[in-house]
């Protein structure tokens, strides 16, 4: 006989529910952001997320990590790294809605960060690889070959088969660049290009170096950061050779990681790898640029994401334990945490949208100044919430949440990585300052956006003001403010955001826990009417 947790006083754990039906601030940013045909789309997924199966398997990608095949050394049809089935069942949902490549076709960037975004609360490490793909084609699709890595690219056909490109029905890309010695100073890398040759016009070289951090090592090809003549290069590097042999890129052993253990990441030894430029000789990092906006944009979906089903977990969850006498929800205090945590995130999901939004139309200048500004900004700030506001909503489980038979240990291991890969917070503060001086022109559009989108509230109008006099302080002076610029950037583009597309209240609510109110303890500000607010929350 099945015993009743509900008797207990034990929550039943939330499954086959939409994760987009549920939340009616994501429906509202897609109307508002020109997005309303995706609805539809989202709906399916967001059924598909939520359903007891898919939350099963990103339990399972989980506690079966991906496992490093010592035998592939002797035996080169073994593949170097095995996956739990669940994985690929994740990747493939991935695939089948388009999520790794089809907004560089369709314009669609709206409809896809909200795909991202519905799955990033069942499961994060399978965004990874489909981040790295969809960021690799900016970069990518000048060359004069690419056309045949097209449709592959563009394909929706996942294929986890370990072969040749041209046997291949959809691929994925990764990305190389971290080294032992420099970490986010890429400038240090040691790994060698020299000439080897000529593939159709195109120069060919041969890599060799260590790679300290290679994540997604079985992906088709990785995008590398080596040294050439002197000077920081990017190079394609594929699997397999032109000529059906592998590649000389040997996989050393597998990372040990805190979370995001779904996804394989490898320490790699480039030996004589071949390889093909991405970009012009020297000019390395202009052309991994390309590639880091997006993938800087995904760390803030990501941990938005991780934000969004930690508080709705929190929501369910005090929704039907009872506390002297009352559901929890019902508690004063309480209401006042989860209101702060339901303003947080959704403050991180109309920032993250619109920033997708601003990539549909990147021509604008206000959406240049998105991009290149407040991306970095937003990645710094949302990511490090991330993380203190999911380990708040495990609070909110008690000692339920601090154990392994629920969601909650999970969403905390996933929220760090997001801070930290892409550029830690101090490189993204210094980011925002090196945009702000080394394109003038973008600060002052955004400031002046800013300024009149603050204009009718007097507590943003007076942040705008004093972030423009921290502005003014000499170089030096600005680098131990990094933070705090960065700081009140985001969180005036949030209050302004939630002013223009939110509801009043939720903007108001957000404006004066912000900005009155000096305290960033979750749940320190009193809100005036907490049920409206929490109404909004999750709509079962």
């Amino acid at each position: 006989m099945q015993h009743d947790q509900s008797s207990d006083n034990q929550v039943v754990g939330l499954q086959n529910y939409n994760v987009f039906d549920s939340d009616p601030a994501l429906k509202e940013a897609l109307k508002s952001l020109g997005a309303s045909w995706a609805i539809d789309d989202c709906h399916e997924y967001g059924s598909l997320m939520g359903s007891a199966s898919l939350l099963q398997h990103a339990v399972n990608a989980n506690k079966y990590p991906p496992r490093f095949n010592e035998s592939h050394r002797t035996n080169a049809q073994t593949a170097p790294v095995s996956f739990h089935d669940s994985w690929h069942v994740l990747l493939r949902s991935l695939f089948q809605q388009g999520v790794h490549s089809d907004a560089w076709q369709s314009n669609a960037h709206v409809r896809r960060a909200a795909l991202f975004y519905l799955h990033g609360q069942t499961e994060a490490g399978s965004l990874c690889p489909v981040t790295m793909t969809f960021a690799s084609i900016p970069a990518l699709k000048y060359e004069p070959w690419f056309d045949e890595l097209a449709p592959h690219l563009y394909s929706r056909e996942y294929d986890s088969s370990d072969q040749p490109l041209e046997g291949k029905k959809g691929i994925m890309i990764g990305m190389g660049m971290t080294e032992k010695q420099g970490g986010s100073d890429v400038r240090a890398n040691t790994t060698m290009a020299e000439p080897s040759g000529q593939y159709q016009q195109t120069k060919t070289y041969c890599l060799n170096g260590h790679k300290w951090f290679f994540s997604s090592p079985l992906s088709d090809a990785h995008l590398v950061l080596a040294q050439l003549k002197g000077e920081l290069s990017c190079f394609f590097v594929p699997r397999w050779c032109l000529d059906g042999s592998l590649n000389g890129v040997q996989i050393q052993h597998l990372k040990d990681k805190m979370g995001n253990r779904s996804n394989a990441s490898a320490e790699v030894l480039l030996h004589n790898a071949w390889a093909l430029p991405v970009g012009e000789p020297g000019q390395g990092i202009q052309a991994i640029i390309k590639m880091v906006a997006q993938t800087r944009l995904d760390c803030v979906l990501g941990s938005a994401a991780l934000l969004r089903q930690a508080v709705v977990q929190a929501v369910h969850h005090a929704s039907h334990r009872k506390v002297f006498g009352k559901r929890l929800i019902e508690q004063p205090l309480m209401q006042m945490v989860l209101c702060d945590l339901v303003l947080e995130s959704e403050a991180a999901m109309w920032l993250s949208m619109c920033l997708a939004h601003a990539v549909e139309n990147r021509h604008s200048s206000l959406s240049r100044a998105y991009a290149r500004i407040v991306t970095p900004a937003a990645k710094f700030w949302v990511c490090k919430r991330a993380v203190e506001t999911v380990a708040e909503c495990m609070e909110v489980w008690g000692g339920n949440g601090y154990v392994e038979e629920g969601p909650m240990p999970r969403l905390l291991r996933e929220a760090p990585v997001n801070s930290i890969w892409e550029g830690s917070g101090n490189v993204m503060c210094l980011d925002v300052l090196r945009a702000l001086r080394n394109e003038p022109e973008l600060g002052e559009v955004l400031l002046g956006n800013l300024s009149t989108e603050a204009g009718m509230h007097s507590l943003l109008s007076g942040a705008v003001n004093t972030l423009k006099m921290r502005l003014r302080n000499n170089a030096t002076e600005l680098e131990y403010s990094a933070r705090q610029v960065a700081q009140e950037l985001v969180l005036l583009v949030q209050a302004t955001l939630m002013c223009h597309y939110a509801p009043s209240y939720i903007a108001e609510a957000f404006i004066q826990s912000r900005f009155s109110h000096g305290g960033r303890i979750v749940g320190s500000y009193v809100y005036a009417d907490p049920q409206e607010i929490l109404n909004r929350a999750v709509v079962f």
